[in-house]
């Protein structure tokens, strides 16, 4: 008599249990610890997601970046902002009272950036003679880009309302303007270009802090 009140109580806790709905903002703790690594990077990322259903999720992330980039003849450094706008589904089944997430989702990513041309080599016909060094910079402002993104993660609740989580992305260039004199080296949210192939790949890891505005039984 005892154990099946026992679990009879167990089911209505689980029927009856509310789930928390609200908004989670955090930052990416990989672009700040990158910028304290190394010199020709900095760049800081927040983050944020909305809860609108049992397992849907609005999200975005904006950010900002600069990067130099030194090849064999020439010097480039970018610079910039961006945004990424999308939707993150949830596909771990939680138990009651847990709150974790295996999510995977799809961004929109929107950047605005300037590249300048720091230095550069023009080689001479003459092998007894060095190549000549071009060090006036060449900035050009006003360039944008966009791209669109697909990512796998998880979260997990530390403490309460306190997430820790990663991701990875991998993303496909859509469209971007490029200077008169060069293509785009490093796109600010995209990250590195190449001639050969319109895409990238990118990480994360970061904390979150979940604001909670209201509570819905599990169904």
């Amino acid at each position: 008599m005892g154990i099946e009140s026992s679990n009879a109580q167990t089911a209505t806790d689980t029927v009856n249990y509310k789930e928390r709905y609200g908004l989670r903002v955090g930052v990416d703790l990989s672009k700040p610890l990158r910028t304290l690594l190394q010199d020709e990077y900095s760049g800081l990322e927040l983050l944020g997601d909305y809860r609108i259903y049992k397992d849907y999720y609005l999200a975005g992330e904006l950010g900002n970046e600069q990067m130099d980039l030194f090849e064999e003849n020439l010097s480039v450094s970018a610079k910039g902002s961006y945004i990424k706008l999308g939707a993150d589904y949830n596909a771990y089944e939680n138990w009651a009272g847990m709150e974790n997430a295996i999510t995977i989702g799809l961004r929109y990513g929107f950047s605005t950036f300037s590249q300048t041309l720091e230095s550069y080599a023009i080689a001479t016909q003459e092998p007894y003679f060095p190549a000549d060094i071009i060090d006036t910079p060449e900035e050009t402002k006003g360039l944008t880009a966009s791209w669109a993104e697909l990512i796998v993660g998880i979260k997990v609740e530390l403490f309460q309302n306190l997430y820790l989580g990663a991701n990875v992305q991998l993303k496909r260039q859509v469209t971007q303007t490029t200077p008169s004199n060069m293509d785009n080296l490093y796109i600010p949210g995209f990250g590195t270009t190449n001639d050969f192939s319109q895409f990238g790949v990118g990480y994360s890891y970061n904390i979150s802090y979940l604001i909670p505005l209201y509570k819905k039984a599990r169904k």
